[in-house]
Parts: structure tokens; sequence; C-alpha cells
């Protein structure tokens, strides 16, 4: 079984328990380039998870209570929760983002699509949270899954989304990707 496959085993199987939990959720991660580009290699998969009347860690702890397939692992002194997906061998981590710190504040069908029964984010959101996360790390991960979202779905990338000033920093020290913004920019007449 591919990588890709079954990082979207894991994520399917979170999906449904967080669904009927009610809980507001969308993946992200090389796993969605993966997906796209029908690749069988991927090593990242994220989900953000929406606040509601609780903290996003505990809504997702209390959605995988009980479940034999799930375990969870809070790391207070880096605030970040992870879920392991116990079904496959070896073991599918997951690390848990909040809303709004990763991604957008609100996952609703304007920031989330459905691809293979699974919610990821859009891929206005998927850009927007990469540049985020190239921004930071400079990863040349990151650079590679926006080039390849910019290159093929450049017409589903809402520039409002996008930090302009990000943006164009990312396109100096990566020029294959201004062809992509570019057109992005000429859409919207900037």
């Amino acid at each position: 079984m591919s990588e890709t496959r079954r990082l979207l085993e894991a994520a399917a199987a979170l999906s449904c328990l967080l669904s009927a939990s009610g809980v507001p959720h969308a993946f992200y991660g090389n796993v969605l380039t993966a997906a796209l580009s029908n690749s069988p290699h991927s090593n990242e998969i994220f989900c953000i998870v929406e606040s509601g009347q609780f903290h996003p860690f505990r809504r997702v702890r209390d959605a995988v209570a009980g479940n034999q397939d799930f375990t969870s692992t809070n790391s207070p002194w880096t605030n970040r929760l992870h879920v392991t997906y116990r079904r496959l061998i070896p073991a599918i981590d997951i690390e848990i983002l909040p809303a709004g710190e990763a991604g957008p504040r609100r996952l609703d069908s304007t920031t989330v699509m459905k691809l293979q029964s699974v919610p990821f984010l859009t891929i206005s959101e998927f850009v927007r949270a990469k540049l985020n996360s190239w921004m930071i790390r400079g990863s040349e991960g990151d650079a590679q899954d926006i080039l390849y979202a910019l290159s093929r779905y450049w017409n589903r990338v809402d520039i409002n989304r996008i930090p302009e000033q990000d943006m164009s920093q990312f396109v100096a020290r990566n020029p294959t990707a201004a062809p992509a913004w570019t057109a992005i920019k000429r859409k919207y007449g900037i």
C-alpha cells in the first residue's frame, strides 16, 4: 500500500470520528498534492480543527476517546496534539492544529473541499497555509507543494486569501512560480 493511500485511510477514519462528534475540520500537508497528482509518496498530514465551546484539542481527544484505532498524545510544552492511527503498521501520526493558527478560522464550504471523501483545505487555503509555513521554515518541501498547486490550479486561487508580500518574496526565490502568480494577478485585474 502506498504511503499516500495509508495517509488518506487514516484521514478518512479520523474524519468519520470528528464528523460524528460535530467537529469542523480539514486536512492539509503534502498528502493533498500527492492525492491530486496520484503520487504514491507523501509524508506529511495535518488536521486543522475549529474551536467551538471547547478548545480544539479537547474536541479531538473527546472524539477519539474509546476508539481502539486511535490514541492521542498531548504535548503541553509545545502546545501540540498528535493523534495516532494504529490500525496500520507502521502507525500514522496526524498533528492537530487549531483553526486560525495554521489555516482559516472558519472551516466551511468556502475554505474546505472534499477529495476522495476526505475534507481538505481548498487550493487557496492550502497555498496560504503552505506559504505561511514556507515563510517560517523555508522548507523545500513546502516550496514544491506551493509550486505544484500554483502551476496546476492557479485558476482556483483566490488572490484575496494570499498575502501579496509573502507571495512576492516566494516568487523572487522561486522564479518558476512567476507565470502562475502573474496569471492570478491578471485574472483579478492587478
